[in-house]
């Protein structure tokens, strides 16, 4: 094979090719919402009243809070960590870890309150995971998680509400 067809070869493969696991380096899960899960729809402004300037980024526009920034990373009291745009229960807190990576890290979700499609904004795939009921983006989910799952559900702590379990 010449030179320029094996560039050619990179090229039209991308990085996934070349760089290998990368193409199978994220979970592919199928979830649906909870059955009677009513979608939360509301308009720019009525999410911009609501939310805060760093959540409505977050949770309405995909964006990244900065690692180790989110008092809930350090959170380890009792309770349930709820979207912060529609208060849908997303973690309880036996299902949360320290992951070390400067976020809010659970193993578990709770079933049917969240949504997942590929993102492709870093070129290779990721699993983006969202609220089932508004939408609002969370964070993504990684294959790199303690038992029982082996994942870890990565979340921007701005999106969620924590409620301590004497409130909740």
């Amino acid at each position: 094979m010449k030179r320029r067809q094996f560039l050619g070869l990179a090229g039209l493969t991308g990085a996934v090719g070349v760089i290998p696991g990368l193409s199978f380096g994220f979970p592919r899960l199928d979830l649906e919402a909870a059955p009677g899960l009513e979608p939360l729809e509301l308009s720019e402004a009525e999410w911009r009243e609501r939310l805060s300037d760093e959540a409505f980024d977050v949770l309405r526009k995909a964006g990244t809070e900065p690692a180790f920034s989110s008092p809930l990373d350090k959170e380890w009291g009792e309770g349930e960590y709820r979207c912060a745009g529609c208060d849908l229960l997303l973690f309880t807190s036996e299902m949360k870890y320290d992951s070390g990576t400067g976020w809010p890290s659970f193993f578990e979700h709770v079933e049917g309150h969240m949504l997942t499609e590929l993102d492709f904004k870093l070129v290779w795939p990721r699993t983006e995971y969202h609220c089932a009921r508004c939408g609002g983006h969370q964070g993504h989910v990684f294959e790199d998680g303690p038992e029982p799952t082996g994942l870890r559900w990565c979340n921007n702590g701005v999106a969620l509400r924590f409620v301590p379990a004497e409130s909740s």
